[in-house]
């Protein structure tokens, strides 16, 4: 299974829909197929953003599917002791942060050797 990315942002948010599809693309491929999703949806589109309309297209398409649409669980982990919990799936779209809350993900591939911990 291979993953892709679309993302959006404004000055005040930041929005992305995560895709999977058992194909690999190369970048450019996978930019290619984007625009030819978004000229063919144009401003037409049904879904409350434009990377869910091009997500819906990619999935009509050529068989995408948004992960976001099959996640089962969700997490908020915190260093902060009792803070760690479970947020419903349903309202972790519909959360917007707050200042306090405000953060970004992002994914960083580690060696083993170079953990700050190791499984034992």
């Amino acid at each position: 299974m291979y993953f892709y990315e679309l993302h959006e942002s404004d000055d005040e948010l930041f929005a992305s829909v995560i895709l999977a599809h058992d194909a690999e693309y190369d970048e450019q491929e996978f930019l290619d197929i984007v625009l030819e999703a978004q000229e063919s949806i144009g401003k037409t589109f049904e879904e409350e953003s434009l990377i869910e309309g091009i997500a819906a297209e990619l999935e009509r398409k050529h068989g995408f599917v948004e992960v976001e649409a099959n996640l089962r669980a969700a997490v908020r982990v915190s260093a902060e002791e009792g803070e760690t919990a479970i947020t419903a799936v349903d309202e972790r779209q519909a959360t917007i942060p707050t200042e306090e809350e405000d953060f970004r993900t992002m994914l960083v591939e580690v060696e083993p050797e170079d953990r700050p911990y190791r499984d034992n």
